[in-house]
């Protein structure tokens, strides 16, 4: 799309494979692992596009990719139709919230005109399934590898124009809340030599200025800290609007001290919390999820926004399981402190498969509880340490 776009729109700038998987792993498996962010644009757009791994052994970084989007492109390859993890795939951006797809079916270069048309047919009933309008979706045939190599212009070159032009003509102008205070969900930090350190995440809320003040929340710390700069896509700039991805250069703090996950707020502004209700679904089998009831005190990884976090539910007295299938109110509690708000979406991950999905209905005043040699424990107030708020 770079590529493309670069010939035909002077503002986009090319971008090739060995920027978008660095990695040596990337580099020797051939498959991208860490999501990567790219700018690119349209005759009447700019999209900051988040490139997320496919592979189903990295849904992590998955999750960590889509829970930035407003939409996404699902690319399904013509000669192999659909995988397990494009089912995957659909089940997570449904339950994180991602609302409009844009299909590309690629390798049409490789595949005869009667299988492309069967593997669009099998997406659409898909994207049915998991409660997408499987027969509105735009559905584009085409070969990346002809839009490289300028061969084949009409599946090539053409192909990309269309899915540009579809992702104008489907994706409708997210709505953001420029006037809440800033909320930014740290997806990295690097350490800059001589500047300081940068966190690197999409803005969901907000706007930051340059000489801002801000808080580093999450896993029960806190530490005070001010934004020496800000750069989208490598390009000073005085302010960083809600939906724009970049790196925030801040003061006084340390890159080690900074986990994904951790949200970069407006001071005052959040609180953490380990203990919340909520209303959760038990996926079934023919779902991915679960075969088997989920019981009293199920213990397991929760994923929320750029987060990951071990929890343990608890089933109300009168409810002593909670059959596939089925919804229920339950009470959860996190082994860390993190920043939660009502409404806010999460799933939980049973070894391979997403087993529940749910909503949070109610913030609970914390536990201290320890189960199975893992201690919960209360929020403890952030004392200041050489510089840095620390929990004690």
């Amino acid at each position: 799309m770079t590529k493309v776009l670069s010939e035909e729109i002077g503002t986009t700038k090319a971008v090739q494979f060995d920027e978008i998987d660095k990695a040596p792993e990337e580099k020797k498996r051939g498959i991208t692992i860490n999501a990567a962010h790219i700018s690119y644009e349209s005759k009447n757009r700019r999209y900051a596009h988040t490139d997320c791994p496919g592979h189903i052994d990295f849904i992590k970084n998955m999750i960590t990719g889509t829970s930035q989007m407003d939409g996404a492109i699902l690319v399904v390859a013509a000669t192999e139709g659909t995988m397990p993890q494009t089912r995957e795939h659909l089940l997570l951006a449904k339950q994180i919230g991602v609302k409009h797809l844009v299909v590309f079916i690629n390798k049409i270069d490789a595949a005869d005109e009667e299988m492309a048309e069967l593997c669009e047919i099998e997406v659409r009933m898909l994207l049915d399934e998991y409660g997408y309008p499987g027969s509105d979706i735009p559905v584009i045939h085409g070969s990346a590898l002809c839009a490289l190599n300028n061969e084949d212009e009409e599946i090539g070159k053409n192909s990309i124009l269309k899915l540009v032009q579809a992702l104008d003509d489907y994706l409708p102008i997210p709505d953001r809340n420029l006037s809440a205070p800033f909320v930014l969900p740290i997806e990295t930090a690097v350490r800059i030599p001589s500047r300081g350190t940068v966190v690197v995440g999409t803005l969901k809320e907000g706007v930051i200025c340059k000489g801002d003040a801000a808080e580093i929340l999450g896993l029960g710390v806190s530490m005070q800290t001010t934004v020496s700069d800000i750069e989208v896509f490598h390009e000073s700039v005085p302010k960083l609007y809600a939906g724009q991805n970049a790196g925030v250069l801040l003061k006084a703090v340390k890159q080690t001290n900074i986990v994904r996950g951790m949200f970069l707020v407006k001071p005052n502004s959040a609180t953490q919390h380990s203990y919340f209700s909520a209303k959760i679904y038990v996926l079934k089998r023919e779902e991915g999820g679960r075969s088997k009831p989920l019981r009293d005190k199920y213990q397991q990884q929760l994923f929320c926004s750029l987060w990951s976090m071990g929890s343990i539910i608890y089933l109300p007295e009168d409810l002593p399981m909670i059959m596939p299938g089925d919804t229920a109110d339950v009470k959860i509690l996190l082994r860390q402190p993190m920043i939660l708000k009502v409404g806010q979406q999460f799933t939980i991950r049973e070894n391979q498969i997403s087993a529940i999905t749910g909503i949070v209905t109610e913030i609970l005043p914390p536990l201290d509880v320890e189960i199975k040699g893992f201690t919960f424990l209360k929020p403890q107030p952030a004392v200041k340490v050489e510089g840095r708020r620390k929990r004690k």
